[in-house]
């Protein structure tokens, strides 16, 4: 709809000589009286113009050439919006489309032949994912299926750190473990890793080497032993909710193939970093941010800020088109440095789209659960999956918008009822899939031959939201907004709810009932599709 919209408007724009540098909006009204969609254009260009906003309006109108099998009518309002209806069989032809496309309805060619890069997780080996982690990695996945759905050649990555004090530590906590099972009093630190995996660790090195591990260096067997087994445990929990990822950057390839070093190098020549207090500190203050910061501590050990800066330069030479990187809270403070020293070094950052993910708190009805039962001092992301099921956990991580702090209610995830938005979904296209099996047993088939008899005002505000769909996935990918999509689907699953009990599909007239099958498989199609795209399945029976 928009895009046809988008085209005559255009040609108007132009042929009016009207400024074109005012944005071109279409909305859909509140009101079903105030048409399909509208534009307040007029109201707009007002101040361009210097003219009464209903003049310009009328204007535009009047200049305005249309397909009349696809708009109906055009109408100017006070104050200035223009309201377009839509005809009654361009309207209900979108079930057409839907059956012709199929599982491929909604996707876009608009970005293809280009790439995108979507790092995402990014946790060090050095426990159980999180609910947080949880979260990123639902939204970071459903980004990279958005983008893919709309052309996009998708490179899902993981970045981590196998090097530095937390993989120190790490390595400290499983040998001290194993040295208690190995029948040694020792004193475990309130910031070592407390959690019961870590026991689990030690106890299989103890089970396999015995005692003869007793020497050995914490940075030795224990550290390689607990980073390969977290990094399964991590891979795991990521393949139970359906992600994987294509490449797992280690940072500490940074260091060994010299780019530190020569990044270092880089920024001295450029006259972009001085020494100051045996530290190295970076001039961030001329690329705009509030101060210089350090990058190399006096102690010789660089600050994050300083690998996060050659790694994204990496992603830089591998020519994507978008990079898109997905982080939590904790990251809000630090990224605009890393994209500072970018634009400096010559990049262009408008190509990197840093998104910012809020904490989750786990809630039972209004109680805040903060304990872990068994693996670590939190709550895993394991646990929430056992809890709550892998679609439940994808859509209500997809629902809300991104920097929305998120209170996951278990009780809610678990109810098998309307109030539960993912069991509503699911509902809705079981019925469909029963209702077709209702009517193939009363020798009743779809057709498209008479979806034109589709005209009653619940049929056609169904058609209208399925005629959207193709936009909001688009708008969705352009925006990075899984959320979008979540939405929508519950407005159509709202929208047939109500047509189901308000109209009979079996047991109306025979071209009529076979009009309205042909329209809940569109239906049907469209929900499973965008609920493909969350990573959600679509189960035929409930």
């Amino acid at each position: 709809m928009k895009n046809y919209l988008e085209i005559i408007f255009k040609d108007v724009i132009t042929r009016l000589n009207i400024p074109d540098d005012v944005p071109l909006i279409f909305d859909t009204p509140k009101s079903e009286a105030h048409g399909d969609l509208a534009t307040n254009l007029p109201l707009l260009l007002t101040k361009k113009l210097k003219r009464n906003p209903m003049e310009i309006g009328t204007e535009i109108c009047n200049a305005l050439s249309y397909d009349k099998e696809i708009i109906e009518k055009v109408e100017l309002v006070k104050p200035g919006f223009v309201n377009i209806f839509f005809t009654a069989p361009y309207i209900t032809g979108i079930i057409q489309d839907i059956h012709r496309e199929n599982e491929r309805f909604g996707t876009s060619s608009k970005y293809s032949g280009k790439t995108a890069n979507v790092e995402f997780v990014s946790a060090n080996p050095t426990g159980p994912l999180t609910v947080g982690h949880g979260r990123n990695a639902v939204c970071g996945d459903t980004i990279a299926n958005m983008l893919e759905w709309v052309g996009y050649d998708v490179t899902r990555e993981y970045y981590f750190n196998n090097a530095g004090r937390q993989m120190r530590v790490l390595g400290d906590s499983v040998r001290l473990r194993y040295l208690e099972l190995c029948g040694e009093a020792v004193m475990f630190p309130e910031d070592y890793y407390q959690g019961e995996y870590i026991r689990e660790i030690a106890a299989r090195l103890e089970e396999k080497h015995g005692d003869d591990l007793m020497n050995e260096p914490a940075e030795g067997k224990f550290k390689d032993a607990a980073e390969s087994e977290i990094f399964e445990l991590i891979k795991v929990s990521l393949e139970r909710l359906g992600i994987k990822h294509k490449i797992f950057y280690n940072e500490n390839t940074l260091y060994t193939d010299g780019r530190i070093d020569g990044l270092l190098n880089k920024f001295k020549e450029m006259g972009v970093s001085y020494e100051k207090d045996g530290a190295v500190w970076f001039r961030f203050s001329e690329a705009g941010n509030e101060q210089d910061k350090v990058i190399v501590k006096s102690t010789g050990e660089p600050t994050y800020r300083l690998p996060d800066i050659a790694y994204h330069v990496t992603k830089f030479e591998r020519n994507y088109d978008l990079i898109v990187d997905l982080f939590g809270s904790d990251h809000a403070a630090t990224y605009p440095d890393v994209l500072a020293a970018l634009r400096i070094l010559g990049y262009d950052v408008s190509k990197v789209k840093v998104l910012i993910h809020q904490f989750v708190t786990i809630m039972q009805g209004n109680e805040v659960i903060k304990m872990s039962t068994r693996k670590a001092n939190y709550i895993t992301l394991d646990e929430l999956i056992d809890e709550a099921g892998s679609d439940v956990v994808r859509f209500f991580f997809n629902m809300l918008n991104l920097g929305t702090h998120m209170n996951f209610d278990l009780e809610l995830a678990k109810k098998h009822s309307d109030e539960n938005p993912v069991f509503y979904l699911q509902y809705a296209h079981a019925r469909i899939c029963s209702i077709i099996r209702t009517a193939s047993e009363a020798g009743l088939s779809s057709s498209l031959d008479n979806i034109h008899l589709l005209i009653l005002p619940d049929e056609q505000r169904l058609i209208k939201i399925l005629h959207r769909f193709p936009e909001e996935m688009l708008t969705a990918a352009d925006t990075l907004e899984p959320g979008r999509i979540a939405s929508y689907l519950k407005e159509l699953a709202a929208a047939f709810h109500r047509f189901y009990v308000a109209i009979r599909i079996i047991g109306s007239e025979k071209e009529t009932a076979e009009a309205r099958l042909a329209m809940a498989e569109a239906v049907k199609t469209v929900i499973k599709n965008g609920l493909g795209v969350l990573g959600v399945s679509a189960p035929e029976r409930m």
